[in-house]
């Protein structure tokens, strides 16, 4: 379908009172950017609304969501145009520090607001700025964190916090602000299944009091979809072609959705590849429950005949196989390492013998990891084979980021505990671990170091005594693929979220280590962007990197991981093909996870059961 002309749209919202929040025609143009992005937005937001903001990544959702609390202009240079009013007052003529009295934030990168040395201080900073009574800061940054169960932990260091913990803070800085708008820019990006119920919980809470909006950005429709009740949709150029009731919006413009490279609940995308392979679900899907209901009411429902062959994906393979797991030892012994061992000759090897198993290109033995007189990782054994595509899983706090971070050296481990091809990186040099494995950091701030996008990209070939015409060319390969030719000359910092992220795995993959390890690499990103990605990583997998990703997203692992390792408590919990770890219910949700969106849906249905991947679906499916 195509999107309607801008002129064609109403502008949603109870006629009851004044809006909480009215745009009108805005369009921000950044210093030295070609065209604004966001242009051309109208709508408003009433008390007791949530808006869902979509659009692929570049459109602009995040530099509208800074100009509703005046950041843009006031902080943060652009040119401003049509107007943004909050409670009638005009956003670009009213002083932030009276907007943070009407508007609440809570960034894509929650470092970026978190400075004080405690939990509580944190969320406690706001409510006394604004001069509250002690009684009333006290209530109100209790009830905060007790929403995003960090009560417990108030006294501790923000930076002790994981990358999720910390969002979670960021969160009750916000609810603690009582602020009537509450502006949320992808605010469970970092945060394990059950952080993200309890976010959303804490959210519905709020909104149902009546007396405050919300406006959120985020890609995990997954979870939000219960959640919102309008969507504004903007194009690649950052111009508004719907506005709606959520479920009408998604629903009837689906196909126009994905053209954009837009996120859409892995319910809708199954109903669409379903309807593509000529079973039409209708109405489309939007949960796992939306999806099993109408296959158990259509003819996929229907009791398989015995010996049907089962589609693919229900076997119990994903990748190359052959895994050893932990299963417990006899007293006075030591455990196996849980390995992700795989041979590429042949999809679903049969099991070798001991003497063949191949040495492991990455093996950690009794792995160790204190922070602070604080075991983060515990004893951990483990071997991952060459060429695996490898997904490190866990519940926030598990310890995935400080285990990988220790395999790729960025976090020094005890020397003698990890081997990585022929280094020891508790001893190698930061060259010599960069020539074997790229790493991309969670932030992608946080590894940027040259001026243009062009320099970062250039910076570790360079170091490598690269020519300078191969540095040009592989830079401009680089930046075609990820979609910054245009950005070759601008400053890292100003490129949006999504694009931030691009560029920290191009600087990690331009060098051609034989493995890379990246953290949260879909952070940020719209669909289309994401699938290239994944896309991209799976084509270097197949020619014999090995990739190793932590990540929150289950439906990203069943996709593209043919093994995955789950932690809970700093301990491996499981080890295997994705399909097998993702068959251990009990350890899976044991581990505070939830299985894929798809697999919950098709749980026990006949000729569907243990299918995890969207792209078995089509092929699997016989009416």
């Amino acid at each position: 379908m195509t999107p309607p002309d801008r002129a064609d749209l109403p502008v949603a919202g109870s006629p009851e009172g004044d809006p909480l929040l009215r745009l009108r025609g805005v369009a921000i143009r950044h210093e030295d950017a070609p065209a604004a992005t966001p242009s051309d937005v109208s709508f408003e937001v009433r008390a007791g609304e949530v808006v869902l903001v979509l659009g692929p990544s570049g459109s602009g959702k995040s530099t509208l969501a800074l100009s509703l609390n005046g950041l843009i202009p006031h902080a943060l240079p652009a040119e401003v145009g049509g107007t943004i009013a909050v409670a009638r007052m005009p956003a670009s003529e009213t002083p932030v520090a009276v907007l943070s009295t009407r508007v609440a934030m809570v960034f894509q990168d929650p470092d970026a607001q978190l400075f004080t040395g405690s939990v509580l201080d944190e969320v406690a900073f706001g409510p006394e700025n604004l001069r509250m009574p002690v009684a009333e800061v006290m209530a109100r940054s209790e009830a905060a964190l007790r929403r995003v169960g960090l009560w417990d932990r108030r006294a501790e260091n923000p930076d002790r916090l994981s990358g999720g913990g910390r969002q979670r803070l960021a969160i009750a800085c916000a609810l603690a602000m009582g602020s009537p708008l509450l502006v949320l820019d992808e605010p469970t990006a970092n945060l394990d299944p059950v952080g993200i119920d309890e976010v959303y919980a804490a959210l519905a809470d709020v909104v149902a009091q009546g007396d405050r909006a919300i406006v959120l950005i985020e890609h995990n429709l997954d979870a939000a979809i219960g959640l919102v009740d309008r969507v504004v949709a903007l194009d690649q150029s950052g111009r508004l072609v719907f506005d709606g009731p959520a479920h009408d919006v998604l629903r009837e413009n689906a196909d126009a959705l994905v053209a954009m490279g837009v996120w859409l609940p892995t319910a809708t995308l199954a109903a669409l590849r379903l309807r593509d392979a000529g079973h039409p679900l209708e109405p489309l899907p939007l949960t796992p429950a939306e999806l099993r209901a109408a296959l158990e009411a259509s003819p996929f429902g229907e009791a398989q005949p015995a010996g049907a062959a089962a589609p693919p994906g229900t076997g119990r393979r994903t990748g190359a196989g052959g895994v050893r797991e932990i299963t417990g030892s006899a007293p006075g012994q030591a455990a196996p390492a849980a390995s992700v061992l795989s041979s590429r000759t042949s999809p679903d090897p049969a099991p070798a013998p001991r003497a063949s198993v191949p040495a492991p290109l990455i093996s950690v033995r009794r792995l160790t990891v204190m922070r602070r007189r604080r075991a983060l990782l515990h004893d951990i054994d483990l071997d991952i084979a060459e060429g695996s595509f490898v997904a490190v899983i866990g519940s926030n706090g598990a310890g995935k980021t400080t285990l990988v971070q220790a395999i790729a050296g960025v976090v020094p481990p005890p020397r003698g505990r990890i081997r990585v091809a022929d280094l020891d990186p508790g001893s190698a040099s930061a060259r010599e671990l960069s020539s074997r494995i790229g790493f991309v950091f969670q932030n992608p701030e946080h590894q940027f170091l040259a001026h243009t996008v062009f320099d970062e990209l250039a910076h570790g070939l360079r170091l490598l005594h690269t020519p300078d015409d191969e540095v040009t060319a592989r830079v401009g390969d680089m930046l075609d693929r990820f979609g910054l030719a245009d950005k070759a000359e601008t400053h890292p910092f100003l490129l949006s979220g999504g694009q931030k992220r691009r560029l920290s795995v191009g600087t990690a993959l331009i060098a051609g280590a034989p493995i890379l390890a990246l953290d949260e690499p879909t952070f940020g990103q719209d669909r289309a962007r994401a699938d290239e990605l994944l896309g991209l990583l799976r084509s270097l997998n197949a020619q014999g990197t090995t990739v190793l990703v932590v990540t929150h997203d289950m439906q990203l692992v069943a996709e593209y991981a043919t093994h995955t390792v789950l932690l809970a408590d700093g301990r491996v919990r499981a080890a295997g093909t994705t399909a097998d770890v993702f068959a251990r219910h009990s350890d899976i949700e044991g581990a505070g996870l939830r299985p894929p969106p798809l697999a919950r849906a098709l749980r026990g249905l006949p000729g569907l059961d243990g299918t995890i991947r969207l792209s078995d679906l089509p092929a699997g499916v016989t009416a």
